[in-house]
């Protein structure tokens, strides 16, 4: 394109526009569009309410209603799950308290010195205002995650130690520590002494207990009947397996009151004194045996009266 320019004081000059000149202008045309409208815009939405321009105005209320909304959506929403995480949490403390108050019965513990429905004791200075800052709702929510995580731990290990307390309680019941026998007179104890028949020294691989025909024998711990039969030596005798390759024997009894396979309890009259088999008098012959072999039952028994009197103790004070 060729554009010929004419003044009255200069000569006519023509100049030569190529296709680059021309998308040269309509680049700085496009140019000049844009930064007026920025500045329009800027201008007017800036000095939207000194300006009181109907249209502007609601535009600005639309945009600013707008973000509103999706801030209300946003903390709705998170409210929504972290009220969600909550209501885990609360049932996940029920469950940890009620697993607390047993853990609590089986170790012993009185529930006024560890009482799980009160909240600890809490307190300290109170923090300057450059040691104290506001929670933003990702840091509440991490920790409301971490805290999850925390009484989830905690109850799974509250459940471990119930599990080992119980498997130790019900070792201990099934323990010999009871005493066969109401009386506290031992004919004859554990270990070497004259045999009564023989006159010569002689192991004697139980405890003999004193008392009148027909006094109830009792089992020392819980478990399962084994044998209940006459013995040529034992006369009427009994034995009771309580786990753990251990037996207790009960020898020369007038009468039995179980039958082989019966699971008795502690302390459950399974038979009375007598003076069967080979015996002098009226006794019981009472054996504890491990693996077969025979064990001192006294030591056993010691163990069951001082944890009767740890227990009439600890229910005086």
């Amino acid at each position: 394109m060729q554009i010929i320019l004419l003044h009255p004081r200069f000569n006519a000059k023509s100049v030569t526009l190529t296709h680059w000149h021309l998308i040269l202008a309509a680049l700085a045309f496009l140019i000049a569009v844009i930064a007026s409208a920025s500045l329009l815009y800027y201008f007017t939405f800036r000095h939207a309410t000194e300006l009181n321009i109907p249209l502007v105005r609601e535009a600005l209320a639309s945009a600013t209603q707008d973000d509103t909304d999706k801030k209300d959506r946003y903390v709705r929403e998170n409210l929504t799950a972290m009220a969600m995480k909550l209501g885990e949490m609360q049932a996940q403390l029920m469950r940890l308290d009620a697993l607390g108050e047993r853990v609590q019965g089986l170790a012993g513990v009185k529930p006024q010195e560890f009482n799980f429905k009160e909240l600890p004791g809490r307190g300290g200075a109170a923090p300057s205002s450059l040691k104290q800052k506001n929670l933003s709702m990702s840091e509440f929510q991490q920790l409301l995650e971490a805290t999850a995580k925390d009484v989830e731990h905690r109850a799974d290990y509250m459940n471990v130690v119930e599990s080992t307390l119980m498997s130790q309680k019900i070792k201990s019941k099934l323990l010999p520590t009871t005493q066969p026998v109401n009386g506290s007179y031992n004919a004859s104890g554990f270990g070497w002494r004259l045999d009564p028949f023989s006159g010569r020294s002689a192991f004697h691989e139980g405890i003999d207990f004193a008392a009148a025909p027909g006094t109830p024998i009792v089992a020392a711990a819980g478990g399962v009947v084994i044998a209940a039969e006459y013995h040529h030596q034992f006369g009427n005798m009994l034995e009771i397996d309580h786990g753990n390759d251990m037996v207790t024997r009960y020898a020369h009894a007038s009468r039995l009151h179980v039958k082989l396979g019966d699971i008795v309890k502690r302390g459950q009259h399974v038979a009375d004194i007598g003076s069967t088999g080979r015996s002098t008098g009226a006794h019981l012959h009472f054996e504890v045996l491990v693996k077969g072999v025979q064990q001192d039952p006294h030591k056993f028994l010691a163990a069951g009266a001082d944890q009767a009197k740890l227990a009439a103790l600890a229910a005086k004070n």
